[in-house]
């Protein structure tokens, strides 16, 4: 939805498009600013965990003091949550995944495990990495992230089996 041509009565555009055919997977930054909530629980219940994929979009300020950064010229600062240049238009996200996974369950009340789904399995599924990736399984690689579900803070992380310090977020 972001960003692309809307869906109208006699256009679908690219998100009506994608939201009719099945075969097609999606990309959803569910951070309360890319996407109305109200599009985010349509997404999930036409298109499923297995086919919405979630995505922070993510910028430098993630994880940083610095309220703001330069971005090919532009000015991009944080303001109330969102990441903005000029006068109010969006410009990425001050999110991690797991605000995004928080942010998703909030808005559609889906299970959980279906947001942690769509974090991890679909997009490697998506990515044709499902062999080796979005999964705890023998011979596959270890990337696992230990989190409070009360809080949704993340505690640990493993990248490849090897514990990253401070954890990845």
């Amino acid at each position: 939805f972001n960003a692309m041509t809307p869906i109208a009565v006699r256009e679908p555009g690219p998100a009506g498009y994608t939201l009719d055919d099945n075969r097609l997977y999606c990309g959803l930054i569910a951070d309360g600013h890319h996407v109305h909530a109200a599009n985010v629980r349509a997404t999930y219940k036409l298109k499923g965990r297995d086919r919405v994929m979630l995505v922070t979009d993510a910028m430098p300020t993630v994880g940083s003091p610095q309220p703001w950064f330069n971005l090919q010229g532009m000015r991009i600062e944080l303001k109330g949550g969102r990441l903005v240049y000029g006068e109010d238009t969006l410009a990425g996200a001050h999110v991690t995944m797991i605000e995004c996974v928080a942010r998703f369950v909030q808005m559609t009340g889906a299970p959980l495990d279906d947001a942690l789904i769509m974090a991890a399995r679909t997009p490697a599924a998506f990515l044709g990495l499902s062999d080796r990736l979005g999964a705890l399984k023998p011979g596959m690689q270890a990337d696992l992230v230990a989190f409070d579900e009360r809080t949704m803070t993340v505690l640990e992380t493993w990248v490849a089996g090897e514990r990253s310090s401070p954890p990845i977020v």
